[in-house]
């Protein structure tokens, strides 16, 4: 699969995002509208590709500079000003909402998990903030949703009322962003070898505590910045282990 999405899928700046029947390319250069898509760049990047040759940061480089917004990243761009017969519903709705480079929420945490995959915590914790709805709270006069649960979108860039939320409730964003937060950046993630702990932090902390109950095991986890970068050392029970992941205790 690695070996396709190299030869197919790399736009040469970002993954691209697809190809219909015909054999066009959608999500590339060589779009004048959809050149870029949020999906594959995320996707592509929690797989792994492009973490060692250096175009996943590249990838999400191009992310921040076309898809990003104060009010979150957009799923497309450009937008597509008119309705494509080949392309569909994606084309049907007004730039900005919805499929048509509206904010789809659920997506945004899929480049949070990818910015902490490549050690990049600060952006990382930005993008999870920029559509939290209780951080939007003091935006509610524009953002018009529930400062308690997740809208399944905000309007883009490209719509008149840019950061107004619509559809609350009717989303998977919430299991995503508790994802991205729990297991990414603060790296508390569950394995099949352990509980690995390995946080992805933005740079301003100094640390944090948790409890998580894995496998029957109540773990009481403190972790302590020391220096900068994500390089990271266990104790469990007042002595280091080898790694990040804690190994499972004795029957």
């Amino acid at each position: 699969m690695g070996r396709t999405v190299w030869a197919a899928g790399w736009d040469g700046e970002w993954f691209r995002r697809a190809y219909d029947d015909y054999g066009r390319v959608l999500g590339s250069k060589e779009n004048t509208e959809g050149k870029i898509f949020i999906e594959p760049q995320g996707v592509c990047i929690m797989a792994g590709l492009g973490v060692d040759n250096g175009n996943a940061v590249k990838a999400l480089d191009s992310v921040a500079e076309h898809l990003a917004t104060p009010h979150g990243i957009v799923l497309q761009q450009p937008a597509f000003s008119q309705y494509y017969l080949h392309l569909g519903e994606i084309s049907s709705y007004p730039p900005g909402y919805k499929e048509n480079a509206g904010i789809f929420c659920h997506a945004n945490p899929w480049i949070m998990i990818a910015e902490a995959v490549v050690g990049r915590g600060d952006r990382a914790f930005d993008y999870y903030k920029r559509i939290n709805p209780s951080a939007r709270e003091d935006i509610s006069e524009l953002h018009k949703c529930e400062p308690y649960v997740y809208a399944q979108m905000i309007a883009g860039k490209d719509a008149v009322n840019h950061g107004e939320a619509k559809n609350s409730w009717l989303t998977g964003t919430a299991a995503w962003n508790y994802v991205a937060i729990t297991q990414y950046i603060l790296g508390i993630r569950p394995t099949f070898d352990g509980l690995e702990v390995k946080p992805v932090m933005p740079s301003d902390w100094n640390g944090f505590e948790a409890v998580r109950s894995f496998r029957g095991v109540r773990y009481e986890i403190s972790v302590k910045r020391e220096g900068s970068g994500n390089q990271v050392s266990v104790e469990v029970d007042g002595g280091p282990i080898e790694g990040t992941v804690i190994p499972l205790p004795r029957q």
